[in-house]
């Protein structure tokens, strides 16, 4: 009799441990989505019909949407299956494609930019054109002081001006 209790409760152990093996065992089958009001879901059982694709977020190997890819026309399936394998994955245009509208942004501000200049060019060099002439005609100039008050251009300040003004018209009308 011993004997028989011995072999029951050595049965027992082993069915509780088995048991226990069992229940610690990890779900193989796991889904992750969110649900209409945006709250994650977690599930060994797939979303409910009408989930939009992007809103699953995880999903069991086995139910893996198969991958779509499209080649030229008359390609065969493997080079088409290879040029895939072996090309840039999404995120990898996503980040060109940014970068390549970065460029063009960059581009476009230069752009601007140099438009800007070169009205700024041909405004100063308008300028330095009518003071010239005005230089030139030898008519009575004046300038104001720090006061305010105006003051008689001489000859020398006159000279210094010209050179100044074609200084300007040197490095502005080109």
């Amino acid at each position: 009799m011993p004997n028989l209790l011995a072999t029951l409760d050595l049965k027992r152990i082993g069915l509780l441990g088995l048991l226990a093996l069992c229940i610690a065992m990890p779900v193989q089958a796991q889904w992750k989505w969110r649900d209409g009001a945006g709250k994650l879901q977690f599930s060994d059982l797939p979303p409910p019909q009408g989930t939009p694709e992007k809103d699953i977020l995880q999903r069991p190997k086995s139910q893996q949407p198969p991958r779509i890819v499209v080649g030229p026309y008359g390609a065969s399936a493997a080079s088409v299956a290879a040029t895939a394998a072996s090309g840039p994955s999404k995120a990898e245009l996503e980040r060109q494609a940014r970068e390549k509208q970065q460029d063009k942004d960059v581009q476009a501000r230069q752009k601007e930019n140099e438009a800007k200049l070169a009205e700024q060019r041909r405004d100063n060099c308008v300028r330095a054109k009518e003071n010239m002439k005005l230089l030139q005609d030898g008519v009575r100039l004046t300038r104001n002081n720090d006061k305010g008050e105006p003051i008689v251009i001489d000859d020398r300040q006159r000279a210094e001006e010209m050179q100044r003004t074609r200084s300007i018209i040197d490095s502005e009308c080109r």
